[in-house]
């Protein structure tokens, strides 16, 4: 009998181990993802990942049948599944599964009130969604995803066997759910900023626009103004020389008169004449004028010369607008191989290859920025420094692109040998309108979109110049934290 005793007390402390161990087993295994999951807060950046990751960390620990991971959409009213273990989340995910916040589940009532909800057994459960994704579930445990005062969601853990949570598990899984959700309330809030920051960005872009309205209706009306009497002049003359071709037609034998071209002729005067301009009262008043003034009348060169008037004032306009415009515009940011863009810029503008040098540092690191407002920068800089060798003998245009003494930028240097920049007006040339051009063109605005752009991707332009020497202007880009995005390369 007292053996017996002892072999029962012996198999009752064998059990008693085995149901220790494997406690401490499963309690290491708690930790061990808690720990992962606090790790993966601090370092994984991205809220999507880290929420797959940590329904993942969840059921591998525990060897659960599912997790997920709700958040509350802007109305409120619904919790959507932002996270989903397996097939069945993907799924899910992909239909965009949502539960009603208040409604009749385990999610949306955890949200509602605030508080975990148990189910060890979903059978009996008044609340619980019977999800057709997951037909194996027994027991469930929702848990409420708190930031501050906020509930900004819910974590769903479910298991294919009835009583599955402990009170351990509740514990380290409340943990879990309260790192996670100071993980997302502090990626919402850095989202925030950044739309802040942009919205910042775009109202100061748009504000400098609006200071500058004023004056670039001034500016655009200086520039309009040749238009209406260059083509007032143009229609005259056109008119003119229709009338003496309608004249001469009238002359021309009947078979000439037949001709396609003729025809055409015979319409475009018909046309004329039908705008009020008549082409008899037009030739009349030729022919009474002597052949000195006729030349002088229908000079082809001065119609050309119009044209060209209209042509220069109206590019003029364009380049005004895109220089106001052009930085308001959204960016489409991507990874610049910047030997590439400076390359094909100065290919484009049909640059003497004597004049010009470009030198950049070998395995120069990219830049992240708008392919198409960086070349519109460096256009402008580079037409800037030629435009102010006109009159130097040899001109020289040096291009340089390295590593910046500043950590974490490249610097590109525009340098050119014209007559420099004096120092009471160097500060001056960052205004909008202001130009050193004169009568040689230029907006003004330039350098100040530029600027802009620039500034917009966390740069910054200066100017150096010496009078007699030269002018260097030094655009400073930040190299990309971002390697994973695809390489721009900008080929002609």
């Amino acid at each position: 009998a007292d053996q017996l005793a002892v072999a029962i007390n012996n198999a009752l402390l064998h059990q008693e181990y085995q149901r220790l161990l494997h406690r401490a087993e499963r309690n290491t295994r708690l930790l061990a993802a808690a720990a992962q999951v606090g790790q993966d807060v601090t370092s994984i950046l991205e809220l999507d990942k880290l929420l797959a990751r940590t329904v993942d960390v969840i059921c591998d620990a525990y060897g659960f049948y599912y997790a997920g991971v709700f958040l509350i959409d802007e109305t409120g009213e619904w919790a959507v599944l932002k996270a989903g273990h397996g097939e069945a989340g993907a799924q899910m995910i992909a239909k965009g599964h949502k539960l009603k916040v208040g409604g009749l589940s385990m999610i949306g009532m955890a949200i509602h009130q605030r508080k975990a909800r148990i189910a060890l057994d979903v059978g009996e459960e008044p609340v619980h969604f019977k999800n057709p994704y997951l037909p194996h579930t027994r027991s469930e445990m929702a848990l409420p995803l708190v930031a501050g005062d906020e509930v900004i969601g819910a974590l769903t853990v479910q298991s294919t066997e009835e009583a599955a949570f402990s009170d351990e598990d509740a514990t380290a899984l409340q943990a879990m759910a309260d790192q996670l959700a100071v993980a997302i309330n502090n990626a919402r809030l850095l989202e925030q900023l950044e739309n802040t920051h942009k919205e910042l960005v775009q109202a100061k872009t748009f504000e400098a626009i609006a200071t500058a309205t004023s004056e670039a209706i001034h500016w655009v009306g200086n520039k309009a103004a040749p238009i209406p009497g260059s083509v007032a002049r143009i229609t005259e003359d056109f008119v003119r020389y229709m009338a003496i071709a309608n004249a001469l037609l009238a002359q021309a034998p009947p078979t000439l008169r037949e001709h396609k071209f003729a025809h055409l002729l015979t319409e475009a005067a018909e046309t004329i004449s039908a705008r009020g301009n008549l082409l008899e009262e037009v030739l009349t008043d030729l022919e009474d004028k002597p052949l000195k003034k006729l030349r002088r009348m229908l000079n082809v060169e001065s119609i050309f010369e119009d044209l060209e008037i209209i042509e220069g004032s109206a590019q003029a306009i364009l380049n005004i607008k895109e220089d106001l415009i052009g930085p308001a515009r959204k960016r489409k940011d991507q990874l610049i191989h910047l030997p590439d863009l400076l390359t094909n810029t100065v290919a484009s503008m049909g640059i003497e290859d004597d004049i010009v040098r470009i030198l950049f540092s070998d395995d120069l690191p990219p830049v992240q920025a708008d392919p198409t407002q960086l070349e519109r920068v460096f256009i402008n800089l580079i037409k800037n420094a030629i435009e102010a060798m006109y009159q130097t003998e040899n001109k020289r245009l040096f291009i340089w692109a390295r590593e910046a003494d500043d950590p974490g930028f490249i610097v590109v240097d525009v340098t050119d040998n014209g007559p420099g920049i004096p120092p009471e007006i160097i500060d001056k040339i960052w205004m909008a309108f202001y130009t050193t051009k004169g009568d040689r063109g230029g907006t003004g605005l330039g350098l100040a979109a530029c600027a802009q752009i620039i500034g917009q991707v966390g740069g910054k332009i200066t100017v150096e110049s010496d009078v007699g020497v030269g002018t260097t202007f030094s655009v400073f880009l930040p190299i990309s934290t971002d390697q994973t995005t695809e390489l721009e390369h900008t080929h002609s």
